[in-house]
């Protein structure tokens, strides 16, 4: 794409970190509960979208390995589409900066900025609610992104509690090696009886990644990973991994270790923050066409 082709209004997809992982069981469907802390960061992929007459959908950027019509984007529009009942289609490009498979929520984010940004274009005029619930059917990180907030959540990922964190600076590492969430919550020896706690009593020390030890085991790049971070800083996996990440109280602490680790993987030092910038820009819009 060169750059006259290059649409000029991007939608932010920021990424997020687990900060704790605990899943309390399962549902009666077979279904994973869980309670996390989801910290949103500033750092993120980027999506560009122009509306059509046509009704059909088009990603302009594919991703490699992925069909278009499994690709979370391409459902997320085609979902909210069908939702609606709208006659308008989209051409859709993507800004990938985050790594696939590394558990910081890229293809979930891509999803809700689909759904939030496609909502607004349209004119759909769906309530965050109503988009939460399309974007659980989605992927359980989908409603976080959509409500924009950094947030406890509990279930299988629809009961949120938005909550005001800190914003320390957190090194994120990704080893480049992907891991797959469906092995994980498959394995036997998956911690599944975790005990629930109040979000208010929250703390990084006292909680803990329930899938940290069964990835180590079966990654030792990213059991190897962990064991150096944890030389310098308060470490954990997010998500079903393989991303880790360092807690730093200054940029530069964060960014003096990021200098010292191994080169075959991709690691950025990115800001915690308590509202996602699609909300701020999507405000932005609204204000613009005002």
């Amino acid at each position: 794409m060169t750059q006259s082709e290059k649409p000029k209004q991007w939608w932010p997809s920021p990424a997020k970190l687990n900060l704790f992982l605990h899943i309390t069981g399962q549902n009666e469907k077979g279904y994973h509960l869980l309670q996390s802390l989801f910290q949103l960061v500033d750092i993120g992929d980027q999506l560009a979208f122009e509306t059509t007459d046509d009704g059909i959908i088009s990603l302009k950027t594919p991703l490699d390995g992925v069909a278009e019509q499994d690709n979370l984007i391409y459902k997320a529009a085609e979902k909210l589409q069908q939702h609606s009942s709208s006659p308008l289609g989209c051409n859709i490009w993507l800004d990938k900066r985050l790594p696939m498979g590394g558990g910081i929520g890229g293809g979930s984010s891509n999803a809700a900025t689909t759904l939030v940004a496609l909502n607004a274009l349209w004119n759909t005029q769906l309530s965050l609610s109503e988009l939460a619930e399309i974007g659980l059917t989605l992927g359980a990180d989908v409603p976080i992104f959509i409500h924009g907030k950094t947030a406890f959540a509990e279930g299988v990922g629809e009961k949120i509690t938005p909550t005001e964190l800190p914003s320390p600076f957190y090194l994120i590492v990704f080893p480049n090696c992907h891991v797959s969430t469906a092995e994980i919550f498959a394995a036997d020896d998956l911690i599944r009886n975790s005990a629930k706690i109040q979000w208010q009593d929250y703390e990084f020390t006292k909680t803990r990644n329930d899938c940290q030890k069964l990835v180590c085991d079966r990654y030792p790049k990213v059991a190897n990973l962990l064991r150096q971070l944890l030389e310098y800083a308060p470490s954990r996996m997010t998500g079903t991994g393989a991303c880790l990440f360092s807690v730093f109280d200054t940029f530069e602490q964060a960014e003096q270790v990021k200098r010292i680790l191994p080169e075959d993987c991709q690691a950025f030092v990115a800001k915690g923050i308590n509202t996602s910038p699609l909300h701020e820009y999507l405000a932005k819009m609204q204000l613009t066409s005002a």
